[in-house]
């Protein structure tokens, strides 16, 4: 543990940022160069107020907690210095000094794709995340999502319902889960795939870290998916930072009148290619070298592009949403998108009755949240 010590103490020291502490690696060499020049020296690189915050004691709790967490196995920290640090990261304009790891490390050098999209979305986006990431993941990709609600975590599971794997790029420190809900998805992708994050242990969730942890999702992947996107999210930052740094980048249309879709519509006027299929993103992916030993997690996948959408489409509200669990009115709403949907639809999804269906039919069209539309259909009000 004591090779750490050195890089420890940069990543624990107060506001320095990647750009900064690659301005001193570059000038001074390693970290333990770094902590033994002079003050003058640092401040001519990084400015005179980092310069002292740098030499000044270090936080030996912080340290030691960190120290404690690398101690245990399975659990890893890659520094620039490090051949296992992931090569993807060091085409981006500010990649982390170090990652913080818990999981299998060879899926950093697989070819990946990210699926971001938003954290409140409908039934029907939870399903295509799913089912995409289900069909892509067993083509041997390594599907990578930020672990928040709604489409990440859709994400997530789909690729581990699959032979495939999983990254989960976190912006809390590595011993942190958020959302806290998420804890036993996070337990299982540290089993079967990889969490990284590059906080530092104890680091707790702050708006800024969110934005930063973007850059990553989009680094480490060939292309970036998006599914269901507002014009602000966060998933539309993503996705541009994946354009600057080169990878492709596919949106999922929906209806005019989802404001969870206008974000994918203006990444599609922006150059985005329009996918409907699993097959169209997969075309456009790098073939994923031949591995040299075969995954032993049992095959539960349907693979087939395009296939089993109807069971993706249950699964996915499931687990997404409080779909599943709330009452027969919370239920039927959630199947509801701004996609016209039947009343057998909804009676197979959520699987209550006609008559349950239809009284909460009525019940949501009183309350203004949906609209009977031609064909005996039903959908979101905008």
């Amino acid at each position: 543990m004591n090779e750490y010590r050195d890089w420890l103490r940069l990543i624990l020291t107060p506001g320095l940022g990647p750009r900064s502490a690659q301005a001193l690696l570059s000038a001074f060499g390693m970290p333990d160069q770094i902590l033994a020049a002079p003050r003058s020296l640092l401040a001519e690189v990084v400015g005179p107020r980092l310069a002292a915050v740098m030499q000044a004691p270090v936080d030996e709790e912080a340290l030691t907690r960190n120290l404690h967490w690398l101690a245990q196995p399975g659990r890893h920290l890659l520094t620039l210095a490090d051949d296992r640090y992931p090569r993807a990261l060091l085409d981006i304009h500010d990649p982390p000094i170090a990652l913080f790891a818990h999981g299998r490390l060879e899926l950093l050098d697989r070819v990946a794709l990210g699926v971001v999209g938003s954290r409140h979305p409908s039934a029907q986006g939870l399903a295509i995340a799913e089912s995409f990431a289900r069909c892509i993941a067993g083509h041997d990709i390594t599907i990578v999502s930020g672990l928040a609600w709604g489409i990440d975590a859709a994400a997530h599971r789909g690729a581990l319902r699959s032979r495939g794997s999983t990254i989960a790029v976190m912006a809390t420190g590595p011993d942190q889960v958020y959302p806290s809900g998420h804890r036993a998805l996070a337990e299982q992708i540290r089993r079967e795939g990889l969490i990284v994050t590059e906080c530092s242990v104890g680091t707790s969730p702050i708006k800024g870290q969110f934005v930063r942890r973007n850059r990553l999702i989009a680094g480490l992947s060939s292309g970036v998916l998006v599914v269901e996107a507002a014009l602000d999210s966060g998933s539309l930052t993503t996705a541009r930072q994946a354009a600057e740094q080169g990878r492709e980048v596919f949106a999922v249309p929906g209806s005019i009148h989802s404001p969870t879709s206008r974000g994918c519509h203006a990444l599609i006027r922006e150059g985005a290619k329009l996918v409907d299929d699993a097959r169209l993103v997969l075309e456009e992916l790098p073939r994923p070298a031949q591995r040299r030993t075969p995954d032993p997690r049992p095959d539960s996948s349907d693979s087939e592009p395009g296939t089993g959408a109807a069971a993706d489409h249950r699964t996915a509200a499931a687990d997404g949403q409080q779909a599943a669990h709330g009452t027969p009115h919370e239920q039927v709403f959630a199947h509801i998108g701004f996609e016209p949907v039947t009343p057998d639809m909804l009676c197979l999804q959520t699987r209550l009755t006609p008559d349950m269906v239809s009284a909460m039919l009525t019940l949501l069209e009183i309350e203004g949240r949906i609209r009977a539309v031609a064909g005996g259909a039903w959908q979101r009000t905008p």
